[in-house]
C-alpha cells in the first residue's frame, strides 16, 4: 500500500470515527433530554400536590384540631380521635412487625441463605411486598373481624403489621448482606459465637439501614386506608378500647373528602396535611440516618 493510499484510509477511518462519535453524542443528548423531561413531569405533579396540600390543609390547623372529636355535619370539631387512633394502631403495628421482620431478615442473611426454607420465605415475602393492601385487609377481616363479629383496633393494627413485616424483612436482609464478610471472620477468629457476632458486629454495622427500613415501613402504613376500612372501620368518638371500632386519619379523610359539607372537607384537607408532613418527616429522617452511616 502506497503512502497516499494509507493517508486516504486513515482519513476515511477518522471520518467514520467522527460520524460514530456524532451519532453517539446525538443519542446521548436525546436520552438526556427525555430523562430531564420525565423528571420535570414527575416534579411538576409532586410540587402541585404539595402546594395544594399546604394551601388547603394549613388553613385548617388549629388547637381544636388536636383537642376535639370529629364533628357532625356543619358543626365545629377536630380530629383528636382520628389522630389518636392512627397513632396507636401504627405504633402497635410497628412493635409487632419490626421484631418479626428483623428476626426473619437475620435468618435469611446469616443462617439460611441457600436453604429451601429461606427460598420459600423470600418467595412469600415477595408476594406480600407486591400484594395490594386491600387484600391484606380482607384477609384480616376474614380471620379476625368475621370470626369475632366486631371491627376493632386490634384488627387494624394486625393488618398494618402485615404490611410492615415484608418491608422490614427485605431491608434487614439487604443491609446485612452489605456488611463485609471480613468483619464476621475477624469476630469468629476472636472466638465469638455466631449469635454474638450477629448482635454485636453485623447488626451494629447495619443498624442505620435497618432503622431506615423500619421508618420507611412506618411511613407506608401511616397513609393506608383500604386495610382499615375492613378492620378498624371508624368511630366518631374518642375510643381507648382496642376491642371496638377505632377512628384513623386515612379513613376519616376518605369519609370527609367525599362529603358535601364544607367543615368536613376542611378537616379532610387538614388531615391530609398532617399525614403528608409526618410521612415527609419520616423519609427525611431515614435519609439523614443513611447519610450519617
Amino acid at each position: 500500500m502506497t503512502t497516499s493510499q494509507k493517508l486516504i484510509s486513515a482519513a476515511e477511518l477518522a471520518r467514520t470515527r467522527q460520524a460514530r462519535f456524532a451519532a453517539r453524542k446525538r443519542m446521548n443528548q436525546i436520552a438526556l433530554a427525555l430523562s430531564l423531561a420525565a423528571m420535570a413531569f414527575g416534579v411538576f405533579w409532586l410540587v402541585w400536590i404539595l402546594w395544594e396540600t399546604i394551601r388547603l390543609g394549613i388553613g385548617g390547623l388549629s388547637l381544636s384540631l388536636f383537642t376535639e372529636m370529629t364533628p357532625p355535619p356543619n358543626d365545629a370539631g377536630g380530629l383528636a380521635n382520628a389522630i389518636w387512633g392512627s397513632f396507636i394502631m401504627v405504633l402497635l403495628a410497628t412493635f409487632v412487625g419490626t421484631p418479626i421482620g428483623i428476626l426473619a431478615g437475620v435468618y435469611l442473611a446469616e443462617y439460611g441463605r441457600q436453604g429451601a426454607l429461606a427460598a420459600s420465605t423470600r418467595f412469600v415475602n415477595d408476594i406480600l411486598l407486591s400484594a395490594p393492601s386491600i387484600v391484606l385487609g380482607l384477609f384480616v377481616y376474614t380471620v379476625v373481624v368475621a370470626r369475632f363479629k366486631s371491627f376493632s383496633g386490634w384488627a387494624g393494627a394486625l393488618a398494618l403489621a402485615l404490611i410492615v413485616i415484608p418491608v422490614v424483612i427485605r431491608t434487614t436482609e439487604n443491609m446485612l448482606l452489605l456488611v463485609p464478610a471480613s468483619l464476621r471472620e475477624a469476630a469468629y477468629a476472636l472466638g465469638a459465637p455466631k449469635w454474638k457476632v450477629i448482635t454485636l458486629v453485623t447488626l451494629r454495622a447495619a443498624r442505620a439501614g435497618v432503622i431506615t427500613g423500619v421508618l420507611l415501613a412506618v411511613a407506608r402504613i401511616a397513609g393506608e386506608t383500604a386495610p382499615l376500612l375492613f378492620t378498624s372501620l371508624n368511630n366518631q368518638f374518642w375510643n381507648g378500647d382496642l376491642d371496638k371500632p377505632m377512628a384513623s386519619l386515612p379513613v376519616t379523610i376518605f369519609k370527609f373528602a367525599m362529603s358535601p359539607y364544607e367543615n368536613w372537607q376542611q378537616l379532610a384537607w387538614a388531615a391530609v396535611f398532617l399525614i403528608t408532613a409526618a410521612v415527609l418527616g419520616l423519609n427525611i429522617l431515614a435519609r439523614v440516618l443513611t447519610r450519617q452511616k
